[in-house]
């Protein structure tokens, strides 16, 4: 791809920043103020960082309270080390590509994404079960995601154009075709969200049933109400942040890819902060997390039977 030269006002010929100034076919590089780095640096640095304690918090807590070990907190667990890896994988490499705008720690490191864990609670549930949801939620989302890159499937139909005139040195984005987007948004978002509202509402329709038929309200009616607000507001979340993101991969395809690189990239780091905000919602909806963390931040877990507190 060959560089443009500019005519500044002074007429003086400007050669544009590149990726990498040794390359016939480099990207080229938009150059932030030194300012705006170093505030962009801080702000996505304290968000992985807050990520990682967060969720790292979560998975202590489920791992190391014998109590909490059940079939639900287990797909908590699940969803908290997915959210750690974006928190400690995928942030700070994603930060380097967006703030310097190129990509450069070579074509193998590769940034691996994984949130598609469905948040179901079911009496009969066993922790067998569990498990071979997790597996499965795992493997699919590691075939679908490394498959998409290393087999090319996201520019099938489309190679020529690609390398052509998309393809340079030291660029790192996503390109995918009209199917390829398709395809990759409805498996990856729009099918897993459609799946979760309906187990959503058959959950709420169940607990307003379950009011109806109990008069008197206990304390075991108030925590299954607490555990479907706290659902909904998972999901809400998982919705709300993510789906500018997925309308935009859908979208640009059939705009003919005139998308502003800089808006995709802003609402893939909205996208992120969906793994910032989820064990934030555990504490605020959870007493049984609000103990677990104080226990943890006092040392408290290096203590004999430590594991055989009781949160609840």
């Amino acid at each position: 791809m060959d560089a443009e030269i500019n005519i500044s006002q002074n007429g003086i010929l400007e050669k544009p920043f590149l990726c990498n100034e040794f390359s016939n076919t480099s990207c080229q590089k938009f150059v932030y103020p030194l300012e705006t780095r170093i505030l962009l640096y801080i702000l996505f640095s304290v968000s992985s960082i807050v990520t990682i304690i967060g969720n790292l918090l979560v998975i202590i807590t489920v791992i190391h309270f014998k109590q909490l070990h059940t079939p639900t907190n287990y797909l908590i667990l699940s969803l908290a080390v997915a959210d750690l890896l974006v928190g400690g994988v995928v942030m700070p490499p994603s930060m380097l590509r967006s703030i310097e705008t190129c990509w450069y720690l070579g074509d193998l490191f590769y940034r691996y994404y994984a949130i598609c864990h469905p948040f179901q609670y079911h009496s009969k549930m066993t922790s067998l079960a569990t498990l071979v949801m997790i597996i499965i939620c795992w493997t699919v989302s590691a075939a679908l995601g490394f498959g998409m890159i290393f087999m090319e499937l996201n520019i099938l139909g489309i190679e020529d154009f690609y390398y052509e005139y998309v393809d340079c040195d030291g660029g790192c984005f996503v390109f995918q075709s009209k199917a390829g987007a398709t395809v990759f948004s409805l498996i990856c978002f729009y099918i897993p969200a459609f799946v979760m509202l309906c187990v959503y509402l058959k959950i709420l329709h169940a607990a307003q049933r379950q009011v109806q038929a109990i008069q008197s309200v206990n304390s075991e009616l108030k925590k299954e109400g607490k555990a479907t607000k706290t659902l909904a507001i998972i999901m809400g979340a998982f919705l709300t942040f993510w789906t500018p993101f997925f309308l935009c991969n859908l979208i640009d395809p059939l705009i003919g890819y005139s998308v502003p690189p800089l808006l995709f990239d802003l609402f893939l780091w909205v996208g992120y902060y969906n793994s910032t905000c989820n064990p934030i919602v555990y504490a605020f909806f959870y007493s049984w997390f609000r103990h677990a963390f104080r226990i943890i931040l006092s040392k408290g877990v290096f203590q004999t039977n430590s594991s055989r507190t009781m949160l609840l």
